[in-house]
């Protein structure tokens, strides 16, 4: 039987290039792009949480456990994992967080077994995503025990998610592109939230 797999989507950035807002709330053909992600990522947990910063309200109809940044000054993606950490490691069911990007509609719907997979080779490493020799290391297992090192690498100054991963032990999963689709393709511009329009045609056909 599979151990239990706790999920977090990041959501918590500032989202600077797009201007400012909740990017993963823009319409991404005829639904918000959150909604897109959670529906990738639900049916591959157990649990489902969303690190979001400000007001949680705006993300009541999604239905999920809105964990704010624990640490201050908006330090990146690292802030957010470490909330889902803290989320995850204060319960008895989940010893595995599965991290993705709020922002990455097209990830692939084998992303947790195959991490989980790997991370049960090597249950004390960071399991992260590689596709095409590129890491992506928001897309991610994170083993029970990572919030303290994590904790306190941001505390140093530390913001980095490459520095603080190739800081612990790690392994990599390499997924290919399926259909022609860039599985890790991510939103960060008006031109991609368009091409985003433009490969969802594709993998709907």
């Amino acid at each position: 039987m599979r151990e239990a797999i706790a999920g977090l989507i990041l959501a918590g950035g500032l989202s600077s290039r797009m201007g400012g807002g909740d990017k993963c709330l823009l319409n991404l053909a005829g639904k918000p792009l959150l909604r897109h992600v959670i529906d990738r990522t639900e049916p591959q947990l157990d649990a489902l949480a969303l690190n979001a910063n400000g007001d949680p309200h705006r993300f009541a109809a999604f239905g999920l456990p809105i964990l704010p940044d624990t640490v201050p000054g908006f330090p990146g993606p690292l802030a957010g994992v470490l909330a889902g950490l803290e989320w995850m490691e204060a319960q008895t069911s989940f010893r595995r967080l599965v991290t993705v990007a709020g922002d990455t509609p097209f990830f692939p719907h084998d992303l947790v077994v195959r991490l989980a997979s790997a991370a049960d080779e090597a249950p004390n490493a960071i399991t992260i995503a590689r596709a095409a020799g590129r890491e992506h290391p928001v897309f991610a297992l994170w083993p029970a025990g990572m919030a303290a090192p994590l904790r306190a690498y941001l505390a140093e100054g530390g913001r980095k998610v490459f520095d603080f991963i190739h800081s612990r032990p790690f392994v990599c999963v390499d997924f290919p592109a399926a259909t022609g689709l860039a599985p890790f393709f991510n939103i960060n511009t008006k031109q991609d939230l368009a091409e985003a329009e433009r490969m969802m045609e594709g993998d709907s056909q």
